[in-house]
C-alpha cells in the first residue's frame, strides 16, 4: 500500500510555560505526615497528567516554633502573624527554604516528578516591603509589593515543578523576610493567571450544616463567618481564600489531598 499522501496524525502538545497553572499552597503542620506527601506527589502528578502546570507554596510555621524553642528563642504573635526578630529570621528562612522545602521537593522526586526548592529570594522571585502593623512593629515580616516569573518560567519551560518557600527578598534593603505562605501563594496564582489556587489541608472542604459546600462568593463566605456558620480553623482558610480572589486569582479552593485528585472541595470566587 502506498502511504505517500495518507494523512499522519501527529499528537500536539503545548508547551510546558504555556498550559494552565494550578497553584498548591500547603500548610506546614501536614508535612511531617510520609502519607500526606506521597498523596501530595500523586496529586501533583495528577494534575500533569490531565496537562496542567503546577507550582506548590509552602508554609512550615510548627517546625519554626520548635527550633525556636531548641535555641531559647520566644514564639511571638501578633495578629495571627508571626513577629520575627533579627535572630527568628534566620531560623525562619533555615526551616522554610531548607528543611520544609527539601522535604517536599524529595517526595516529588523519589516519585519521579522533576522538581526544584526555590523561595521569593532567589532571583528576587517575590519582592516585599516591611510589613507596618498598627498595634506594633511585626520585626522582619514582608508584604509582597510584585511577583518576578522569570524564574518561575524557566522552571515551566523545563517542565520543573517550583516548589516556592514563602521567604522572600526585601525590594528596598536586599534582606530576607518572613512572609506569609497564603500572601505569597496568593500573590504568584494571580501573577500567573493561575486558573486555581488550592488550599491543601486536612479537611475536604467548608461544611455548612454537615456537608461540604461546592461554591460560594466571597461575599457570602464573610456572611457566614460573621454569622457563625464558619468557625474555629476553617476561619483563617476561608479568609486566605477570600483574600486570593480579591488580589485577582480566578477560584480559590479549599479542600484536602483526596479532593485535589477528585477536583471536589469548597471553590471560592468573586462577585455576590
Amino acid at each position: 500500500m502506498n502511504t505517500q499522501n495518507v494523512p499522519q496524525t501527529i499528537e500536539v502538545t503545548a508547551p510546558a510555560e504555556e498550559r494552565y497553572v494550578v497553584v498548591l499552597k500547603v500548610g506546614g503542620n501536614e508535612l511531617d505526615d510520609e502519607a500526606f506527601l506521597y498523596g501530595l506527589a500523586k496529586a501533583v502528578q495528577s494534575l500533569k497528567d490531565g496537562g496542567k502546570q503546577v507550582v506548590i507554596v509552602h508554609g512550615g510555621g510548627k517546625a519554626i516554633a520548635a527550633m525556636q524553642a531548641k535555641l531559647g528563642l520566644k514564639t511571638e504573635f501578633l495578629d495571627g502573624l508571626r513577629i520575627t526578630s533579627e535572630a527568628d529570621v534566620d531560623v525562619v528562612e533555615m526551616i522554610l527554604s531548607g528543611l520544609m522545602n527539601k522535604r517536599i521537593v524529595r517526595a516529588l522526586v523519589k516519585e519521579h516528578i522533576q522538581a526544584a526548592g526555590i523561595s521569593g529570594v532567589d532571583n528576587g522571585t517575590v519582592y516585599v516591603e516591611k510589613m507596618w502593623h498598627p498595634a506594633g512593629d511585626l520585626g522582619r515580616v514582608g508584604e509582597v509589593q510584585d511577583v518576578d516569573l522569570r524564574l518561575i518560567k524557566a522552571l515551566f519551560a523545563a517542565d520543573i515543578v517550583p516548589v516556592i518557600s514563602p521567604v522572600s527578598f526585601g525590594a528596598y534593603d536586599a534582606k530576607s523576610y518572613n512572609v506569609n505562605a497564603d500572601h505569597v501563594a496568593a500573590a504568584v496564582a494571580a501573577k500567573l493567571g493561575a486558573i486555581r489556587l488550592v488550599f491543601v489541608s486536612n479537611v475536604p472542604g467548608v461544611l455548612i450544616a454537615d456537608r461540604v459546600i461546592r461554591a460560594v462568593t466571597a461575599d457570602q463566605a464573610e456572611a457566614w463567618i460573621a454569622d457563625g456558620n464558619i468557625f474555629g480553623g476553617m476561619v483563617p482558610k476561608v479568609r486566605s481564600a477570600i483574600e486570593a480572589v480579591r488580589s485577582g486569582v480566578a477560584q480559590a479552593v479549599i479542600t484536602n489531598i483526596a479532593g485535589v485528585l477528585e477536583e471536589s472541595g469548597t471553590g471560592i470566587i468573586g462577585g455576590k
